[in-house]
């Protein structure tokens, strides 16, 4: 008996941990989703949620859908907007509209942080989700608490180096300067830790523009600076503190929008769109040699947003198409990556310029 509980074990190991991704579940673009519960993506028919760009989904720890957002409503497990989720001040049109961050004293509670598109005066703000309100669906018993204003559309989140509280990284408008707001089982912080460093983000509304991703081990973070910047930047990150450093950039890069690292921290890949669109490309940044590669051209006119899936692969976002690019080997080096530019059906549903962010679990 104990030899076959030997034989059984991995695979009992591997189904575990198959149950608690909780990245198992994506909505996005025009009521578009997929599921990775299966270990490849699989197109979801029922999400109603439309966006051009930033959404989010949370899932319990089992990666069963709770609910999800595009930074204005929420909707349920059943698909239905939450009875206060109607109200939130981010916005479809924000590259990273939302993000959904647990609360680390409840498994009950999850906070929404919302960014105002192109630096309007809504900044950023966080709303609050208890999932023992409306019989068990979720409910928002407040909504759009102020944090900073005005911001860029950029918001990533992950996990402090103690493993158990979370920071949110926004970037201030008409600044240099990065926000940092720890989420313990206390709240979030009303105070953030800023870290003026990099480029400015500022200008005409629209350079507001572009994504902001951590790495996988939590200890760099790249940003995307849209339009006039047209440049990729990629700093250190202190988990313990909160503080960005050490600026590094790639440029120019023509409508730089997406950013997103391969599963072993190595290379960044980022999306641009030449401007005024029709020239997209995806580019890989080797972060040890700082060579950068062209790997990949879309037939689309336009491409955006870039997210790692628990597959590892990362899936690209391309406007108005009922597929994803897909960059199958990420931790490869040049065009041994394998771009494929329609790599992933979408069941009829279709594609805008976003995919949903997830907060980053060394």
């Amino acid at each position: 008996m104990k030899r076959l509980f030997l034989v059984f074990l991995p695979l009992l190991v591997s189904v575990a941990a198959r149950a608690q991704r909780p990245t198992d579940i994506w909505y996005f673009g025009q009521q578009a989703g997929l599921t990775f519960a299966d270990g490849t993506p699989k197109p979801l028919g029922d999400g109603k949620m439309s966006t051009y760009e930033g959404c989010a989904v949370a899932t319990s720890a089992r990666g069963e859908l709770l609910f999800y957002t595009n930074g204005e409503t929420v909707w349920n497990r059943k698909h239905q907007p939450m009875p206060n989720g109607h109200k939130l001040m981010g916005s479809g049109s924000s590259t990273q509209s939302a993000l959904i961050v647990p609360d680390p004293g409840s498994g009950n509670v999850f906070y929404i942080f919302t960014v105002a598109p192109q630096g309007t005066p809504n900044g950023l703000r966080y709303s609050i989700v208890d999932m023992t309100r409306d019989n068990g669906y979720g409910d928002l018993p407040r909504l759009n608490l102020l944090l900073i204003q005005p911001v860029a559309e950029k918001l990533a989140a992950v996990r402090h180096a103690n493993g158990r509280d979370t920071w949110v990284v926004a970037h201030r408008w008409n600044s240099n300067a990065f926000v940092s707001y720890l989420v313990t089982a206390d709240g979030v912080a009303a105070k953030p830790i800023m870290s003026n460093v990099g480029s400015m983000n500022a200008g005409p509304g629209r350079n507001a523009i572009g994504a902001l991703k951590f790495s996988p081990d939590g200890r760099h973070l790249a940003a995307a600076l849209w339009r006039e910047t047209n440049k990729f930047e990629v700093y250190d990150f202190d988990r313990s503190t909160g503080k960005v450093s050490n600026p590094t950039s790639f440029g120019p890069f023509a409508e730089a929008y997406g950013v997103e690292f391969s599963p072993d921290g190595t290379k960044l890949y980022g999306t641009c769109n030449g401007v005024g669109g029709g020239q997209t490309e995806i580019w890989q940044f080797d972060l040890k040699t700082k060579a950068k590669t062209l790997v990949g051209k879309s037939a689309n006119r336009k491409i955006g947003a870039l997210q790692r899936g628990p597959d590892g692969r990362i899936y690209v976002a391309r406007e108005d198409n009922p597929n994803l690019g897909v960059i199958q080997q990420p931790n490869a080096l040049g065009k041994d990556c394998q771009y494929v530019d329609e790599g992933v059906k979408l069941g009829g549903r279709r594609s805008k310029l976003g995919l949903p962010g997830f907060v980053v679990v060394p």
